[in-house]
């Protein structure tokens, strides 16, 4: 199909982004790599007067250390997540569920950001960045601002983005193997390359042969990504035989929807079992 009618502009910085977003107001779109925004404007479901193309603002690319903080620029792309070293080193849950998105013209030109920003909770990364306790960092004109990932997503495809706002970068707590974090993406498709029925993105760390924490996000459960809260807290302590009785909570408190793929029964019975097969992985008791 064809797209409606837009502007287009192409700003250079960040400054000159946010300036643009303000003069639109509520009728203007980010466009990152274009892998959401692009399917959405075709099938003409969203119908913005303006797009923002902040692809040539190399400011927000990259990754480097901050601190105990790992910071990834909003426009990198999955291929370069991935990639990455500092990221297999300090974030790995995040480089291991990036390299199930899609397929590889997708990570080329899809990116961290956008994912994020698209705010779908049927995608693989927005239950990681809540797994991983990720902060998300937004500019506008009233200047800079961070906003913890449980509080990032609203509703379905909302986020705590103001229309004058861009998402800048994305900061995650380190969770080195070597501080004894363990993790693992678990997730099931109806077919290959499609968005999972459910996803669990685990991160556990291990003491003496028993779970001293784990976090774990959900993809699918409802109209946000979720945290498997009862199980996170039914794992402290526990050994590798009392993964399955604390995954059988892992549906608790979710909202999961019905549609052509699965039922709410399904999916929750899915979260149970992808659940209890991604910690047992992610703690080394597979």
């Amino acid at each position: 199909m064809i797209p409606p009618a837009f502007e287009y502009a192409r700003p250079a910085s960040v400054d000159e982004a946010v300036r643009t977003l303000a003069d639109a107001g509520e009728d203007a779109k980010v466009l990152a790599g274009g892998q959401s925004l692009l399917p959405l404007l075709r099938l003409r479901l969203a119908f913005p007067e303006l797009v923002v193309d902040v692809g040539r603002i190399p400011s927000l690319r990259g990754v480097c250390e901050d601190g105990d903080s790992l910071v990834v620029g909003a426009m990198t792309t999955h291929h370069d997540v991935i990639a990455d070293p500092l990221v297999r080193r300090h974030a790995g849950l995040l480089a291991a569920a990036t390299a199930t998105v899609a397929d590889p013209a997708v990570r080329h030109r899809g990116t961290l950001g956008g994912s994020l920003a698209h705010a779908d909770p049927g995608g693989d990364l927005p239950a990681v960045a809540l797994a991983l306790g990720a902060e998300l960092v937004a500019v506008g004109p009233q200047g800079q601002r961070t906003i913890p990932a449980r509080e990032f997503f609203v509703d379905y495809l909302q986020t705590a983005l103001r229309p004058d706002e861009l998402l800048v970068e994305v900061r995650l707590p380190k969770t080195d193997e070597s501080a004894g974090w363990g993790f693992h993406y678990e997730k099931f498709s109806r077919v290959a390359q499609a968005w999972p029925m459910v996803g669990v993105a685990a991160l556990v760390r291990r003491d003496n042969g028993h779970i001293a924490e784990a976090r774990i996000g959900l993809s699918n459960m409802g109209s946000t990504p979720l945290r498997a809260s009862a199980t996170e807290e039914a794992l402290a302590g526990a050994a590798a035989d009392g993964v399955a009785r604390a995954a059988q909570s892992a549906a608790e408190g979710t909202r999961p929807s019905a549609d052509a793929s699965a039922s709410p029964e399904y999916r929750a019975h899915l979260a149970r079992v992808l659940t209890r097969r991604a910690v047992l992985a992610a703690a080394g008791m597979g």
